[in-house]
């Protein structure tokens, strides 16, 4: 039935809807009105789309449009925790983009779109369909990057990630189409099926290959990671807020597709490729944080590391991976997310505090900025009762389940190392204030942040203290894949991840 296809996509239809309506009604606006009821509208259609996300829970699991979209748990999961992103995202930037800023109207619009793709990347279970949405994501937040035009840096870090993004999804494409010529299908269920019969395997190797350097750029994964400090320190903090979490969380549901999904029976040739790529992700970005003063590009670093450690679930070939995978993304999209709000609303639009020294006495400055950017700093250290800490147990113990035992050994050794840059910001957050500090002019906090600041905090401890709920959501969206032959697991069997009470 068309109405049944059409709810498998109701999340996209009405995000759609709501990016139609904001350039419908932004020319019609004087030019020297607010455009914060533009923005509140765009909130609203990211709250119903995330409505829908969980009422599609209810629907039978199921393909429409011809089986290029899917309906489970797995989808219904990522669906959620984007939505949520780009809610926070949209809060931030309500008071950030009022005062007489350009394009504010422009950057909801892309927002919402960039949405779609990004919901779509989840669930589609067709690689066009997949490259389709990877570009509406893409597209979006290459002018999302450069918004800011009254900086130079702004214009410059869009056109950086639109030249090495452009490459990124040249590799994607010559991946799909060379998946097309070992298995004459690019459904992704249907290229698992028709794998043991092709004529050219080597042409499928090569394929995964190129699909993993593609989706390793949009997680910012080692060696592709190049573009991100640049990009994170000229962008917009509003916009780096969304552009850190919310296509990764896409990209990682994509990789979880393909290499899960399509490509299991390859799993001797990505594994190592995704344990390089662990491995190299989690030592450059903590080492490349070190040396960095700019509170951005240590941000931008720690996001190359935190690829890396959800990376180390990809080993693991089993269910307790996929779920592990999955529950890390949600814990290091609540604690970034969030992180990168305190920095938005304390530098302003124009990122007036850049380096470490300038967020010295923050906390003492406004108590509320300063206790809740000490509490992401803490989670993304893996402090426990925070969502960080059971991200990164689940990660672990995914691999030592595994066998990966250096991984794991790799994996806790970094963690160490991060514990020193995020600590160094933490001490100048609580260090004493000079009289000259720059966080003297942090501005009041209002409804909007405030809102998103108890969002993010609220789900990142909900992921520490009470993390069976939403694991529980994660091993139902991890059963919908079949567990990898050949598991490396003791018992050869699914290990299922224990819930604490």
């Amino acid at each position: 039935m068309l109405v049944l296809q059409v709810y498998r996509i109701l999340p996209e239809v009405l995000l759609t809807l709501t990016g139609v309506l904001i350039m419908l009604i932004d020319p019609l606006m004087r030019s020297a009105m607010s455009r914060k009821p533009i923005g509140v509208m765009a909130v609203l259609g990211v709250i119903a789309a995330l409505a829908a996300s969980v009422w599609q829970l209810g629907l039978p699991p199921g393909t429409a449009y011809y089986g290029t979209v899917q309906t489970d748990a797995f989808s219904v999961f990522f669906h959620v925790l984007i939505c949520g992103v780009v809610l926070v995202g949209l809060l931030i930037a309500l008071d950030a983009f009022d005062a007489g800023t350009e394009n504010s109207a422009a950057y909801y619009a892309l927002v919402v779109f960039g949405a779609v793709g990004m919901c779509l990347m989840s669930s589609a279970v067709e690689l066009l369909l997949v490259f389709v949405s990877l570009e509406i994501s893409s597209i979006a937040t290459y002018v999302l990057a450069a918004i800011r035009k009254r900086s130079g840096k702004s214009p410059e870090a869009g056109l950086k990630y639109f030249l090495l993004g452009s490459f990124a999804t040249a590799f994607f494409l010559y991946g799909i189409a060379l998946t097309f010529g070992a298995t004459g299908t690019t459904n992704i269920g249907e290229i698992a099926a028709q794998l043991p019969q092709s004529p050219v395997p080597g042409f499928a190797i090569v394929a995964v290959a190129m699909i993993l350097i593609g989706i390793g750029f949009k997680v910012s994964a080692v060696p592709f990671q190049v573009w991100t400090p640049d990009v994170y320190e000229g962008a917009p903090s509003p916009v780096v807020a969304l552009m850190s979490t919310g296509p990764k969380v896409a990209a990682f549901a994509v990789l979880l597709r393909i290499t899960y999904g399509a490509y299991p029976q390859l799993h001797a040739h990505w594994l190592l490729l995704i344990w390089i790529m662990a491995a190299l992700s989690m030592t450059v970005g903590n080492l490349g944080a070190l040396r960095q003063q700019n509170v951005k590009r240590m941000l931008a670093y720690s996001s190359i590391a935190h690829a890396g450690y959800a990376l180390v679930a990809f080993t693991a070939l089993s269910r307790e991976g996929i779920a592990a995978a999955m529950f890390y993304t949600a814990a290091y999209g609540a604690m970034n997310v969030g992180a990168f709000a305190v920095i938005s609303h304390a530098g302003g639009y124009d990122d007036r505090l850049l380096s470490v020294a300038d967020y010295r006495g923050l906390a003492y400055r406004s108590p509320l900025l300063g206790g809740a950017l000490a509490f992401f700093l803490l989670s993304l250290i893996g402090i426990p009762f925070t969502g960080g800490f059971f991200g990164k147990f689940y990660v672990f113990t995914a691999a030592l389940h595994s066998g990966e035992v250096w991984l794991a050994v790799i994996g806790l050794l970094n963690s160490g190392v991060a514990a020193y840059y995020y600590l160094r910001l933490l001490t100048s957050v609580y260090g004493k204030p000079t009289e000259d500090a720059l966080v003297q002019s942090v501005p009041r906090l209002k409804i909007s942040l405030t809102l998103a600041l108890l969002l993010t905090v609220s789900a990142t401890l909900i992921l520490g203290i009470f993390p069976g709920t939403i694991l529980s959501m994660a091993q139902a969206g991890a059963a919908t894949f079949a567990p990898v032959s050949g598991n490396t697991t003791s018992s050869g069997a699914v290990t299922a991840i224990s819930q604490p009470q």
